[in-house]
Parts: C-alpha cells; sequence; structure tokens
C-alpha cells in the first residue's frame, strides 16, 4: 500500500487564506432569475415545485412560488420550465496545477470544474505562487469554482523533525493557506506538533494516515478530514483478511464521535489498486479534454503496475471500501464528496460522473450523494461562506439540469446551465468552450 501511495504522491498532475471575501452586493448588481423551476434546495428532503429563484450579484435573495415572485426588471431571466435547480457541487479532494504549468492548463483545468456544474473546490496541495490564483477566480479573471487551497504538502520529505512541523504550520497561516495537507511519512513527534500548532492557530489539516500515526491517534487528534479512506483499509488489515461489519461500524463509530470527515474518493483508488480496466478507462470520451501528453501517461503508470498488485488482495481492499463507505453513511460519519482530479483517469468534474456511480453501487442513494457534494460541503464551510443549499443569503452557485438528480444520479449530467457565484453559464456556452478543448489537443 505503501506503494501504490508513493506512486500516488509521484504521479500527481497537480498538485491558498483564511475565509472567502464576496463581494458586496448593491442595486448597481446584476440580477438572474430563474423562472417556474423545479427546486431541490438541499436544507431539507423537499422538493419545491414551480419555483423562482432571484439572484443579486452574487447571492440569492429570495426563492418562493413563482406565482407570488416578482422578477426584476432588466434581470437575465431563465426559464426553468421542465427543469430542476441544485446547488452547485463541490470537489473536496481536488488539484489545482502548479504556476509553473501553462496559463493555458490551468485555465482549462478550472473550466472543466464548472462545465460539469462543481463551484466549490478544495484543492489537496498547494504549490509557491498558488494563492493569488484565488483572487483571480473571485474577481472573475479566470472562470473557476471558488477555491479553498492546501499548502504544500507535509510529508516524510518536508517535514522530519518536530521543529520542522512547527515551523511550517506558522508558515503557512502567515501565508494565508487554508489548510494543511498531510501525506504519508511525517514521523508522530512531528505529526503531534503539527496538530497541536495547528490547533493553536485555527489551522485544519487532513489527508492521509501516515504510517507512524496511525489511524486511532490521527482521531484523537482531531485530524479533520480523511481523504480516500485509505487510512481506514489499512488499520482493518483488509488487503490480508475479511473484515466483518462489526469491525466497520466500530471504526465509523469512532469516527463519527470525533467529529472527523471522510472523502471517499472511491473510483479513483479501484485505479490504484489495479481493479479498474485499463481499457475501460482508455475509452472514456472526457480524455479528449486532457492534453495528450498527460493522458498517454496516465496509461504507462497504469501499465507499468500491472502485474504488480496482489489481486486477491485488492479486491478484499475495494470490497471493504465499498462496504466501510455504507455503513458510515448509515453510522452518522460526515462525508464529503471528492475525486481526487486531475489524477489517473479522473478528469476534473467529468469524475464527478464516475464517482457518484461508484457511490450508488455502494448502497448510497441520490439523495445522500448529492448531500455530500452540496449541503455537507457547506456545512464543512460554515465558518468561511454560507452556500451549499438553496436559500436567501447562500452563495449563488446552481446547477440547472433537464433532469431530477433524485430519480437518477446520472441526470448531473444532463445540464442546462451553470450559475457560478451569479453568473449564469449557458449549456451552449459551456459546450462552445469544450469543444475548442478538444480540438486543441
Amino acid at each position: 500500500m505503501s506503494r501504490i501511495l508513493v506512486l500516488l504522491l509521484m504521479t500527481m498532475v497537480c498538485l491558498p487564506c483564511f475565509g472567502q471575501q464576496s463581494p458586496a452586493i448593491d442595486d448597481d448588481s446584476p440580477v438572474v432569475v430563474i423562472v417556474g423551476a423545479t427546486v431541490i434546495p438541499m436544507d431539507s428532503d423537499a422538493v419545491l415545485q414551480d419555483h423562482t429563484i432571484v439572484i443579486r450579484g452574487d447571492r440569492i435573495v429570495s426563492v418562493g412560488p413563482s406565482t407570488g415572485t416578482a422578477v426584476p426588471e432588466g434581470s437575465v431571466v431563465i426559464d426553468g420550465t421542465g427543469r430542476f435547480v441544485v446547488p452547485g457541487l463541490a470537489e473536496m479532494h481536488g488539484h489545482i496545477p502548479s504556476p509553473n504549468q501553462s496559463q493555458e492548463f490551468i485555465d482549462d483545468v478550472l473550466f472543466l470544474y464548472v462545465a460539469n456544474g462543481v463551484t466549490t473546490v478544495r484543492g489537496m496541495l498547494g504549490y509557491s505562487g498558488q494563492l493569488s490564483l484565488k483572487d483571480r477566480v473571485l474577481t472573475g479573471a479566470n472562470i473557476g469554482p471558488t477555491l479553498y487551497l492546501a499548502g504544500p504538502s507535509f510529508n516524510g520529505g518536508s517535514v522530519s523533525s518536530a521543529e520542522d512541523a512547527e515551523r511550517k504550520v506558522r508558515q503557512q497561516a502567515e501565508e494565508g493557506w487554508d489548510l494543511i495537507k498531510i501525506h504519508p511519512g511525517v514521523p508522530l513527534d512531528a505529526y503531534d506538533r503539527m496538530a497541536k500548532t495547528a490547533h493553536e492557530l485555527g489551522m485544519r489539516f487532513g489527508g492521509h494516515v501516515p504510517e507512524d500515526v496511525g489511524l486511532l491517534h490521527a482521531l484523537e487528534t482531531g485530524q479533520e478530514t480523511f481523504d480516500h479512506i485509505d487510512g481506514y483499509t489499512v488499520y482493518l488489515g483488509s488487503a490480508e483478511r475479511e473484515v466483518s461489519d462489526q469491525d466497520l461500524r466500530t471504526i465509523a463509530g469512532k469516527t463519527r464521535d470525533a467529529g472527523a470527515w471522510i472523502v471517499p474518493t472511491m473510483a479513483l483508488w479501484e485505479t490504484l489498486w489495479g481493479t479498474a480496466d485499463l481499457a475501460v478507462m482508455s475509452s472514456y470520451e472526457e480524455l479528449k479534454y486532457m492534453p495528450l501528453s498527460i493522458v498517454e501517461s496516465w496509461k504507462s503508470n497504469v501499465q507499468r503496475r500491472a502485474g504488480q498488485t496482489d489481486r486477491a488482495a485488492a479486491d478484499r481492499v475495494i470490497e471493504t471500501r465499498m462496504r466501510l463507505l455504507k455503513i458510515m453513511q448509515e453510522e452518522g460519519v460526515k462525508i464529503l464528496f471528492g475525486t481526487d482530479a486531475p489524477q489517473l483517469f479522473s478528469v476534473p468534474g467529468f469524475s464527478v460522473h464516475r464517482e457518484t456511480k461508484r457511490m450508488v453501487d455502494t448502497g448510497l442513494s441520490p439523495y445522500e450523494i448529492l448531500a455530500s457534494a452540496t449541503r455537507n460541503v457547506g456545512e464543512y464551510f460554515s465558518n468561511e461562506d454560507s452556500f451549499g443549499t438553496i436559500s436567501a443569503g447562500q452563495r449563488a452557485d446552481l446547477l440547472v439540469l433537464d433532469a431530477n438528480p433524485l430519480e437518477d444520479i446520472t441526470n448531473l449530467s444532463r445540464r442546462a446551465g451553470v450559475v457560478l457565484r451569479g453568473r449564469w453559464i449557458p449549456e451552449s456556452e459551456i459546450q462552445e468552450r469544450l469543444e475548442r478543448m478538444a480540438g486543441g489537443q
């Protein structure tokens, strides 16, 4: 497993401030109105028929029955008849290209997220000089999701002592990164000093579970998010044995009681463990939006590891992950949606549709999956901004669909358009740019 994690870190394609500052709303802000839609607000399990959403600037002003909601003069009016509106989606383990990559590639990655209704991204591996991109996105210089960015990784190569860890935490807090990213290899004393200093400074931290630390200690220390579930499968020994439901419920209960959050990244981890089919992945239509050199490197990476994986052990790990995610949902563990894109065959934005399919296969309902990508994320970032549901005062990030995602989660791909911080981007505009990107390969 450690070999797989090292390869994951080495093959990242890409891999940032406390609080997002939103523009003030004033009478001169543009108004967008979605009229007559079915609204799935995600602040309850209600479905609101024939409702109108009024947006001014980057905020939702009102949500109410169409018959009683006035449409301000001069508004951009979107016909919601027969359409469904959900909150914009979040990618809670995404990656943003480093500043030394081309501006075109950076712009394309940001747009690919938005094109699929992803309006918030928690970037989980920062680079020097990347923080300025947050402001460029918020000012509209780049079309991209609202960004919350982890700083450069804490790992066995970057942190070797408790003193290193404390210095690095203080530096990242001063620079303005949103959280600390943990990779494998951090020594126990360094991890503990990192956690202590982070708590003192109000810095969040999450990611992997270093071997010297262990899952239970990380939970006790207050690690906030556990990404990929890899720390759980190691703790449970799932590569070597069949794990009982009782063992899964016990650790799920400990996770819930610790107040920790889980970012599963189910689809990618099947690629890393070698249980996904290379031929099938190589046929993904969305690969045409990535540079050919990157796609070829993904293929070579998977081929290089072919035959090195103990398939029986890999199958046990993946089966345990599937059961564990369902049990975590049942036990009240907080789930946050993430795909780890861009990464091996995980194309930004489009990876949403690969991930939701695997989450359905675990037994989660469309509503539970949608909550993990909307309402739950809003709760996680509640000290930073208000978003993740459709109600007055929330950030105006919306996905307008031509079919009901609660009936079939694949309907998230049937877009009519996206509202990004109050800006309406129709599907025709999205497709026009996607076609240009595909033609540029």
